[in-house]
């Protein structure tokens, strides 16, 4: 057979077994969407759906300014591509998503046949580098907090108690404005301990005891103590997939962890019109690399815990997760920082989105088997 006539035959029998485009679409890991001339929804992959948080039965047919604003300058960019009739590509566009958070991102439109209006829309985060960043400072930081807490154990407690006895033996033979300054030494050692005390939970004491917990009663749990107390006036909006698997986790640090996060949403939202959304999915495809290169464990199991404040001061952002950084009068910065380790043990992740809408922090979690199906195949 001439090679022309079998390269031909080949290519008919490629074309036969490729996938249809929908199959192809579904496949990428960035969201697509295909909207009509009336800027109606009319197909998302699977990556779209998770990206707006919404399914695609929900979204067919809608408005597409259901999960865009409609002053968005990706309807300026959609404008653009009809009237050029070619594809346009804009970096650096910020957009709010509908169940909070926000997203740098680039848009790319392209016109899809000759008339009708449709095009074809891609999403592509530029925050991928810095996801991945935040994921190794979050360990990082948690790494730090174990090592700060076995420093403080060992080399700061144990002097502060003989400084402590010390002053003790010398207010025995000192009077008046003496004495104050022997107290006073007593007084400062006494809250230098109570501080070391706080960072014992720091210490690196391996990995937490874990088994099979139901994160929806977890954060029940959470819910509850919040609105007796430090949200009592607060709306707190649930948002739950109910078919979730339990989490491989430790419920008690599961508890510390989520109650710190919605305690830091109740401090930062408007009084009168505060309001939390508590929310879990399922993250099909999210691995995270094990230290040393051993595999990857598979993070599927999402919890959401978002506020309408007015977000985290940008200087601030960066060092989030560091002990001592904190915005409250009065506050010991701790909070995030045991939040990062408790995930660390964990094996999870923990990232962030502010802005001037609100805050939103996303745990990723391992399921219950998570541990045990790690996937130990290199890259090639």
């Amino acid at each position: 057979m001439p090679s022309s006539a079998k390269a031909a035959e080949t290519a008919e029998a490629m074309v036969a077994l490729a996938p249809d485009s929908a199959a192809v679409l579904g496949a990428l890991a960035f969201p697509v969407l295909v909207v009509n001339g009336e800027n109606r929804v009319g197909y998302l992959n699977a990556a779209a759906e998770q990206f707006f948080d919404y399914s695609a039965s929900s979204l067919l047919g809608q408005p597409l300014s259901r999960v865009i604003p409609p002053d968005s300058p990706v309807f300026s960019l959609i404008d653009q591509v009809r009237s050029g009739g070619a594809s346009i590509s804009e970096h650096g566009v910020d957009l709010v998503l509908p169940r909070g958070g926000g997203r740098n991102l680039s848009v790319h439109g392209a016109p899809l046949g000759e008339d009708g209006g449709w095009l074809a829309l891609s999403l592509q985060e530029n925050a991928t580098a810095r996801a991945i960043e935040r994921q190794l400072f979050h360990r990082g930081a948690a790494r730090s907090v174990s090592a700060m807490a076995s420093l403080l154990a060992h080399e700061v407690k144990n002097p502060l108690s003989g400084i402590r006895g010390a002053a003790q033996l010398l207010e025995q033979t000192v009077s008046g404005a003496d004495r104050k300054l022997t107290r006073l030494i007593c007084e400062e050692s006494d809250r230098i301990c109570a501080l070391v005390d706080r960072m014992d939970v720091f210490a690196d004491g391996g990995p937490p005891a874990r088994s099979a917990v139901n994160i929806h009663e977890v954060l029940e749990r959470v819910q509850r103590s919040a609105t007796a107390g430090f949200a009592r006036n607060v709306k707190i909006v649930t948002d739950y997939d109910p078919s979730l698997p339990p989490v491989f986790g430790n419920f008690d640090q599961l508890v510390q962890v989520f109650m710190n996060l919605v305690k830091n949403a109740a401090e930062a939202v408007p009084a009168g019109e505060g309001e939390i959304c508590l929310g879990t999915g399922f993250r099909r495809g999210v691995r995270l690399a094990l230290p040393g290169g051993e595999g990857r464990i598979h993070l599927p199991l999402l919890v959401t815990v978002g506020d309408n404040g007015p977000g985290i001061p940008s200087d601030l952002a960066a060092v989030l997760f560091d002990p001592f950084v904190t915005t409250k009068n009065g506050g010991t910065g701790l909070g995030l920082a045991l939040v990062a380790k408790i995930v660390n043990d964990h094996g999870g992740v923990i990232e962030f989105d502010t802005g001037a809408q609100g805050t939103t922090f996303r745990v990723l979690l391992p399921m219950i088997d998570g541990s045990a199906r790690m996937d130990r195949s290199r890259d090639a």
